[in-house]
């Protein structure tokens, strides 16, 4: 058994026979109980009195340090000793800890409290618990979000219903929503406002055609916004040329301008202003061989005018044309021209597969027909025109519509696309005033459908370099009228 500890006096050894410096007359029991840590004089529960008394004072003789009844307290004393400096650890964090917390709750509010003590005598601030303050603040700025997205609604609802979308004047029917009670009078400019005798008979949207004008808006929008991108122009503008013009079918009866772009459904719009024109009374009774005789038709060409009737439609008549994914339409080309070739045109086969396999097939042995993979170099080759010259206005089924059309020259009105015409077309009727006079022939269930399959094994195939050398040619007819790009096909 250890002895314990002497202690002396502050600055000398200790004496000889001290082992505890004196304590305070209330011993050490009493010393600590004034203390809030009530557990600390546990660690004395277990010796007497008289024990505290003896070690307070110091052993009376050397005899009685001998004794076991002095070496038992001793070990006691010890022991105990050992408890209250592990206590006295122990409060003193607890301590530390209490007072660091009183120090954070004392700083939380003392953002809220600076310059209150300067505000003058007798003046107060009061302040809400910091949880109501951050209930406040989060209502605040949930209701200051509220207000900025009703105003972004409120602004694309203006932009969209009132903006003059076409260029042409048309004017058109604001959209009443319920919560829009009174729409203020648009003054459009006077240079496109049309004359009384160019105004369309067309009645107002119905309900099922409520969210279409908004469709076409963003149509057009989009495509005014890429032909102002410059690193796009040589893909997205052209000349207005004879072969544009004489792309354009005139209705002058109903003030109508027509841009003709195959393989997207155009012969069925062709017979839509065949009857307008007053050759028949019906689509029904339109003879097939009829519609794309232009000499028999009764469709005169915008090309056919002089420079000023040119330039009066282009700025008065309704003008549309339709669009339809791009490769599908290519795909759609080659077969109608080259596999089925229904209308028997001979020329395709034997004048124009021919030029183009001698210029661009690989294997020359290969003796079969024109192949897509042809196709898609003759197409993708940026010297095509050399060909092209020498095809004529055969072309036009797998030119771009930038080609066609001049979209970012010629203000069209409409932009209808061949996957959605089951609600373009009576849109387009529609707008254009003659919704009561035709109807669109009835489409086939899911004809116009795109079918990414089919185009994937198409181009099954094909090289990559190929397939990006044909998406760079028609990249401005992808970005013009808003078709994704293919990365299946090009990554």
């Amino acid at each position: 058994m250890g002895r314990l500890p002497r202690a002396g006096k502050q600055g000398k050894p200790a004496e000889r026979g001290r082992f505890l410096p004196p304590l305070p007359a209330k011993g050490i029991g009493g010393h600590l109980a004034g203390n809030r840590w009530n557990k600390a004089p546990k660690c004395f529960s277990s010796l007497p009195g008289k024990s505290l008394h003896l070690f307070s004072q110091g052993p009376s003789s050397p005899d009685h340090i001998r004794s076991p009844a002095f070496r038992l307290e001793s070990e006691l004393v010890s022991r105990s000793l050992r408890c209250l400096k592990a206590k006295v650890v122990s409060f003193s964090a607890l301590k530390r800890r209490q007072w660091m917390l009183r120090q954070t709750e004392n700083e939380q509010p003392r953002d809220l409290m600076v310059f209150s003590k300067h505000l003058g005598e007798g003046t107060k601030i009061f302040v809400w618990l910091m949880s109501d303050n951050m209930h406040h603040q989060w209502l605040l700025l949930a209701a200051c979000f509220w207000v900025i997205f009703m105003f972004m609604v409120a602004s694309k609802f203006i932009t969209l219903t009132f903006k003059d979308p076409d260029g042409y004047g048309a004017k058109q029917e604001p959209l009443i929503l319920t919560a829009v009670t009174k729409v203020e009078e648009v003054h459009v400019p006077e240079e496109k406002r049309w004359p009384e005798e160019f105004q369309p008979t067309g009645k107002a949207f119905s309900g099922n055609l409520i969210r279409q004008p908004l469709v076409h808006m963003e149509r057009l929008e989009l495509l005014r916004n890429v032909c102002r991108d410059t690193a796009l122009r040589n893909l997205s503008h052209t000349a207005v040329s004879k072969f544009v013009l004489d792309r354009i079918f005139v209705c002058d009866k109903h003030k109508i301008l027509f841009c003709q772009t195959p393989k997207v459904g155009n012969t069925q719009w062709k017979k839509v202003l065949i009857v307008l024109n007053g050759a028949f009374s019906s689509i029904e009774e339109i003879p097939e061989n009829i519609v794309h005789d232009h000499e028999k038709n009764g469709l005169p060409r915008l090309s056919s005018f002089t420079d000023a009737e040119i330039k009066k439609r282009l700025n008065l008549y309704f003008k549309f044309f339709i669009v339809r994914d791009p490769f599908e339409r290519l795909i759609s080309a080659f077969k109608d021209k080259f596999v089925h070739n229904p209308r028997f045109e001979p020329w395709y086969r034997h004048e124009i597969a021919p030029g183009i396999i001698r210029k661009y097939r690989k294997n020359r042995t290969e003796t079969r027909g024109l192949q897509f993979e042809d196709f898609v170099r003759y197409l993708g080759d940026p010297n095509h025109r050399w060909l092209d010259v020498q095809f004529g206005d055969h072309i036009i089924h797998w030119v771009t519509y930038v080609e066609l059309c001049a979209p970012c020259e010629i203000a069209y009105s409409v932009i209808g696309h061949h996957e959605t015409l089951e609600d373009d077309a009576p849109y387009i009727l529609k707008a254009a005033g003659i919704d009561h006079l035709v109807s669109y022939p009835t489409i086939p269930p899911g004809i116009t459908v795109y079918n990414k399959t089919k185009v994937e094994r198409y181009f099954s195939g094909i090289s990559k370099r190929d397939i990006r050398r044909l998406y760079a040619r028609f990249e401005g007819d992808f970005k013009l009228f808003g078709y994704q790009e293919p990365d299946f096909l090009l990554n």
